[in-house]
């Protein structure tokens, strides 16, 4: 199935059926969080570390709480050396995004061609996913909480979920039987 699919991976044209389309869009989204959870693990450990030294340092102005299942470190003031590096994190997340977008974009156009659909409706949630990795540092480095694009990345997430339950609605569609404009019907 992977071998499958790595070889096909600039190829756009043809059919593809749900029997091949979608253990490797599981393969491809578990990897994807897989490596998302390898990138972000050290550095919320880095940041609880960092705060737990400010705790050690400052101690009037920090307060811990703990108990059963619960650990809390509140700290007084603005202290952004104790955040994590949130364009960095981005761009992370944004490589991780995109190779993702590379591993399943033949695939998916392959899967619309099936359902007798352009490739072109696999694009449709990324716009919304773009233009939020765009805008989010800005949301974080800012000084004062900038609320209105904190809306308008909200809504650009709401889009981007319904675009993404639109395309995921139409690749688990029936292929069409027989030839269509995308070709003959694909092996199974």
């Amino acid at each position: 199935m992977i071998g499958y699919h790595l070889v096909r991976l600039a190829k756009f044209s043809g059919r593809e059926v749900r029997a091949k389309f979608w253990p490797w869009v599981g393969i491809v989204i578990g990897l994807n969080f897989l490596a998302t959870f390898a990138v972000m693990l050290p550095r919320v450990f880095d940041t609880v570390t960092r705060m737990q030294q400010f705790v050690r340092e400052h101690p009037d102005q920090a307060t811990v709480t703990s108990g059963p299942g619960h650990y809390e470190i509140a700290i007084q003031g603005n202290h952004p050396e104790l955040m994590p590096d949130i364009g960095g994190l981005a761009a992370t997340m944004e490589g991780l995004m995109a190779v993702t977008i590379v591993l399943l974009a033949a695939a998916v156009a392959r899967r619309l061609h099936d359902t007798g659909r352009a490739g072109t409706w696999g694009l449709l949630p990324l716009p919304f996913l773009f233009f939020s990795f765009a805008q989010m540092p800005k949301l974080f480095t800012a000084a004062e909480p900038d609320m209105s694009l904190f809306g308008l990345l909200f809504v650009s997430n709401l889009c981007y979920l319904g675009a993404l339950g639109v395309l995921v609605l139409l690749l688990a569609r029936s292929g069409t039987a027989g030839e269509n404009r995308y070709g003959p019907p694909p092996e199974l």
